[in-house]
């Protein structure tokens, strides 16, 4: 799999957004390349638990914002939070039940968790960034 990384492309310009997303994204390099290398089911496992619990720390802050600004679409970003959470669920139950990693588990990282959130930074966290960005600057609508 290619280098995950986060770079300018996935910028919101809501600097604590953005820091969360740096940090969820080097979680889930470190867990894509724990499934990469061969490692056991046991550490698959760990890894996920240390993504799975800042995806959750993260996605209540995301939403408290949200709250505290009166964004909009808060419910439709909530279901897509649901999403995400059912996928990682999904992984929990296919190490559960498969000797640990493998090509098709990677690849349900890559579709599930990495493409998805690229997508849902891209489009769903940036529309939070700009609705503080112009209630934060009323005089520039």
């Amino acid at each position: 799999m290619t280098n995950i990384t986060f770079d300018d492309n996935l910028i919101t310009g809501n600097d604590t957004i953005d820091a969360q997303h740096e940090e969820l994204i080097h979680r889930i390099q470190q867990f894509v390349t724990a499934c990469e290398s061969g490692d056991s089911k046991i550490k698959a496992i760990k890894m996920l638990d240390y993504l799975d619990e800042y995806t959750n720390f993260h996605f209540q802050e995301e939403e408290q914002l949200q709250r505290e600004v009166s964004y909009p679409e808060l419910a439709r970003h909530q279901e897509k939070h649901e999403e995400f959470k059912k996928s990682i669920r999904e992984l929990y139950d296919f190490l559960n039940e498969n000797e640990g990693p493998n090509e098709q588990f990677t690849e349900q990282v890559k579709v599930n968790v990495v493409d998805w959130l690229f997508h849902h930074i891209k489009t769903f966290d940036r529309s939070v960034a700009e609705y503080i960005h112009l209630n934060d600057n009323p005089d520039r609508l």
